[in-house]
């Protein structure tokens, strides 16, 4: 018999939590036709073979064991490709998410709410123990979320939420399966409004395994806003670029201005093809190169990342890409101003050099990141996964 409900449940190392967690699913759902669907991204602990003898034991248990694939969301997208309930549940294995508002959840889901998302952030709703500083994070994420894109729930973020089957069969075409969230993709992707309901809980701490949270989860957060709200016109990727080169130009003013205080504004040689340079310009583009390649390294390009030693080579690289980006601007810059304008009988002012410049620095940023992209950083075997 099709059950009416499907609970998804993602897992990756999650063998201490596993079994635990299916059995408080199975008793809060106890009066409800349900299925337990467990995506495991083949766990090195073993996670999926515990799965599937609980499978053995009770036929209401599924598991997908995935042998290439890898990632949150698109564990997520697969078990609700294969879900047979008419409603959709999806939690982690971590015991973090409390299963006792299931029943709310399935209920909300029933009498014509388009989803159901349990939130940390509405009245009776906590995220527990955690830190200042990953409190403060999460807030400015779903501030930073709500502003950028139609969405007027108080926990976009959240990874705990049910939703009825033909919310995602309108919606699976248009996500990303590396999206950030699933939930976000859902209530970003939709052309047409949800009814949603929001039902608080608090946040538990881990008590058992390891954290799946690292230093990209920021990067990736950026990116799927990013490429939700912008990623019909242009790669989100390409934007990360901008954003590190927009801070690169204060690293260089910043790099100026230091050596300007400091007195070294300028370097006398005695050559007579160059009696003297400014140091102070030279050492803020050269402190902008650095910063820009660390940036667009653990940033921009995260998954194709340069590690220890085998990043100076990535820097050499990049050095000499900046080197021909200079050269782009300049040929451009020169091109534009003294051989297109005067083919027109103009007699340009500042305002046409600003411009012409302006054209020029577009040029060579667009250049540039081809040529790191494709050059500096390329597809390797250095991607990570999760």
């Amino acid at each position: 018999m099709r059950p009416d409900v499907s609970v998804l449940i993602p897992t990756y190392n999650e063998a201490e939590n596993i079994n635990q967690l299916v059995g408080r699913v199975s008793n809060i759902l106890k009066k409800e036709n349900y299925e337990i669907l467990i995506i495991d991204d083949n766990s090195p602990d073993g996670t999926w073979r515990i799965a599937e003898e609980l499978g053995e034991s009770d036929e209401r248990i599924r598991i997908i064991r995935r042998m290439g694939e890898k990632g949150l969301s698109s564990a997520v997208m697969t078990g609700m490709a294969s879900a047979r309930g008419k409603y959709f549940v999806v939690m982690d294995a971590d015991l973090q998410h409390d299963e006792n508002i299931l029943p709310k959840m399935i209920g909300d889901l029933s009498s014509g709410f388009d989803l159901a998302v349990g939130t940390r952030y509405a009245s009776g709703g906590s995220v527990g123990k955690w830190s200042a500083f990953r409190s403060l994070m999460s807030r400015f994420a779903t501030w930073f979320a709500r502003r950028l894109l139609p969405i007027g729930i108080s926990d976009p973020m959240s990874g705990f939420f049910g939703l009825k089957k033909e919310v995602f069969d309108r919606v699976q075409n248009r996500m990303n399966p590396r999206g950030f969230k699933i939930l976000l993709e859902i209530l970003g992707r939709s052309k047409i409004a949800l009814k949603v309901a929001e039902i608080p809980y608090i946040f538990r701490n881990r008590a058992r395994g390891d954290s799946k949270l690292d230093n990209s989860v920021v990067r990736n957060f950026l990116v799927a806003i990013l490429d939700i709200r912008f990623g019909k016109w242009i790669s989100p990727t390409f934007l990360l670029y901008c954003i590190v080169g927009f801070f690169g130009v204060f690293v260089n003013i910043g790099g100026f201005l230091f050596l300007e205080a400091a007195g070294f504004s300028e370097v006398h040689t005695g050559f007579r093809i160059l009696p003297k340079f400014s140091l102070s310009v030279l050492f803020g583009i050269e402190l902008s190169v650095i910063s820009n390649f660390v940036l667009n390294n653990y940033f921009t390009f995260y998954e194709r990342r340069y590690f220890r030693w085998d990043a100076l080579r990535g820097f050499l690289i990049f050095s000499l890409v900046s080197l021909f980006g200079i050269f782009v601007q300049l040929s451009v810059f020169h091109f534009l101003y003294y051989r297109l304008l005067p083919e027109f009988g103009s007699r340009p002012g500042w305002e046409a050099r600003l411009v012409c410049d302006l054209l020029a620095i577009a040029l060579a940023m667009f250049t540039n990141y081809l040529l790191n992209s494709n050059v500096t950083w390329m597809e390797s075997k250095r991607s990570l996964h999760r």
